[in-house]
């Protein structure tokens, strides 16, 4: 693992069934990322993604890379909604590497260029990583 380290995950296109899937599995249900006529009362056109559901997707990208006992910091910054039908790409670069600790810069953006999460990770690598 070097500095200038860069890893990529790719997301299927967010869909009506991901996002009642996800309200699901994490107890958020609130309506405005599940039903339109919420969504579209709020001033939107259509419902979006739950943020955490980005978060999700980058701690995947962090735990498919180094596995979930290496990482010792994740923080996230929430910049932008992720509408219906987005899809979302996570990324990763490693911005240092120092007595066993590698820093990551991490964000999920959408096709579109639209930056929707930023955020950063400290991982356990050895020397050998």
């Amino acid at each position: 693992m070097r500095t200038g380290d860069t890893m990529e995950l790719s997301v299927p296109p967010i869909t009506r069934t991901t996002l009642a899937l996800f309200a699901g599995a994490s107890g958020d249900h609130n309506p405005i990322h599940i039903d339109i006529d919420v969504a579209r009362g709020a001033g939107l056109d259509d419902v979006f993604a739950h943020g955490m559901l980005s978060m999700a997707y980058l701690a995947r990208l962090l735990t498919d890379h180094f596995g979930q006992e290496r990482i010792r910091t994740y923080r996230v910054r929430f910049a932008a909604i992720t509408p219906v039908h987005g899809q979302p790409t996570c990324t990763g670069r490693v911005t240092g590497v120092d007595d066993g600790l590698a820093t990551i810069e991490l964000a999920v953006t959408l096709a579109d260029g639209t930056t929707t999460l930023t955020g950063d990770a400290t991982v356990a690598v050895d020397r050998q990583d």
